[in-house]
């Protein structure tokens, strides 16, 4: 992700909306650091899917500001780690929420094979190139038969005309194509469920409005709403859709399933 519009909604952003949760309390921190993509009802379908437990560790791959893991760690008793590319949004999940940060790329998780019982990557898919290569990795660091939970944008069609700038859709078939080779058996997919909460969405909104109120005149935050427009007409259009999708390891030397209707 080294687009210019990306750095700004990831790393920009991400400084300066935990600047306006320090101002604002905590309790703004978890809906502001799920802005963009995460609510209650996704997260909590994902935890459920994935069997969330106290004390299992978690790896959300692609964290941002850390808002889903600390979600995450509050009601679940999860032990989370961050996996983020961007410096400031791993300063800022430090200070937000002081859960352990690992500044890196998931296509390179610098974690041993087998070390983590579920992994989460919430809307990130989209904007890596090389989407395979990440799900190889998760799939490497998953212990077997455990659990990846993903929010992912997919596209009608595979070209998608003015695509948000470092954004890359999959069709619905692409994406099951890529959890099949990177060693996933595909369990469920939905479409994202209902919106947040009033409670929730006014906090996110004046979260976003502080920052607005202090950097409206900066070029990145300009491009960050730039993109955040793009992705409304886009949805509106029905060109792309949300998805939540639970997938699961399969074990090293096991066919998918794919395979074995195949070979019927």
């Amino acid at each position: 992700m080294t687009a210019s519009a990306m750095v700004a909604e990831f790393d920009d952003v991400a400084g300066w909306t935990a600047d306006a949760v320090e101002r604002l309390g905590e309790r703004y921190a978890i809906p502001a650091a799920c802005r963009g993509s995460a609510n209650p009802a996704a997260l909590a379908w994902l935890a459920e899917a994935c069997e969330l437990r106290a004390g299992s560790v978690l790896l959300d791959v692609g964290a941002g500001v850390g808002g889903p893991a600390a979600w995450a760690a509050e009601r679940f008793g999860v032990r989370p780690v961050l996996l983020e590319p961007m410096p400031a949004a791993c300063r800022a999940a430090a200070r937000l929420f002081g859960l352990p940060v690992v500044s890196a790329d998931g296509a390179r998780i610098p974690l041993r094979p087998g070390s983590v019982d579920a992994a989460w990557c919430l809307g990130v898919l989209d904007t890596v190139r090389d989407k395979a290569a990440v799900l190889r990795e998760i799939h490497r660091v998953l212990r077997p038969g455990a659990s990846l939970g993903l929010l992912v944008v997919v596209a009608r069609d595979p070209d998608v005309p003015a695509a948000p700038e470092g954004n890359s859709f999959p069709t619905p078939r692409r994406l099951a194509e890529l959890l099949d080779g990177a060693g996933f058996d595909l369990v469920e997919r939905i479409e994202r469920p209902g919106d947040a909460p009033l409670s929730w969405t006014r906090r996110v909104e004046r979260v976003a409005a502080a920052v607005a109120g202090r950097h409206r005149a900066d070029r990145a935050h300009a491009l960050a709403v730039r993109q955040s427009e793009s992705f409304v007409r886009l949805f509106a259009s029905g060109q792309i859709s949300m998805e939540l999708v639970h997938a699961t390891g399969r074990p090293a030397g096991r066919p998918s399933e794919q395979s074995r209707v195949e070979d019927r």
